[in-house]
Parts: structure tokens; C-alpha cells; sequence
């Protein structure tokens, strides 16, 4: 029987693109308050990326086209 999606990191991915909006589109990941498996569903999807800037982690959205 196919695993199906947990809901609950769904509506949490959806809260942390909102706070990602909201804070201009990038934050720092140590600042993040969402557990690190709805940030990486949001890697997954290619929604968001992490890049690393030399003083920290950071999580961006990706550029929509």
C-alpha cells in the first residue's frame, strides 16, 4: 500500500513559504523555527535553496519563471 503525505508537513511548508514572504524571501536557517523535514520538502519541491554565504546558512526562495 503507497505511503501517503503527512498533512501536517504540508500545511507547515506552506506556513514557512509565507514566513520566507514575509521576511523579503531569504532567512537565516538557524533563525528558521520549522523542523529541518519541512524545509527539506520545500528543497525537494525546488521551492526554496539553501546557500551558504561564508557567515551562515541561509534558505531562499527560488525565483519563479
Amino acid at each position: 500500500m503507497p505511503k501517503k503525505a503527512n498533512p501536517v508537513l504540508k500545511d507547515h511548508s506552506q506556513l514557512c513559504l509565507q514566513y520566507l514572504r514575509r521576511c523579503g524571501g531569504s532567512a537565516r536557517l538557524c533563525t528558521i523555527n520549522f523542523s529541518l523535514g519541512v524545509i527539506q520538502t520545500l528543497v525537494n519541491r525546488k521551492l526554496v535553496k539553501i546557500n551558504n554565504t561564508g557567515a551562515g546558512f541561509y534558505v531562499q526562495l527560488e525565483d519563479i519563471k
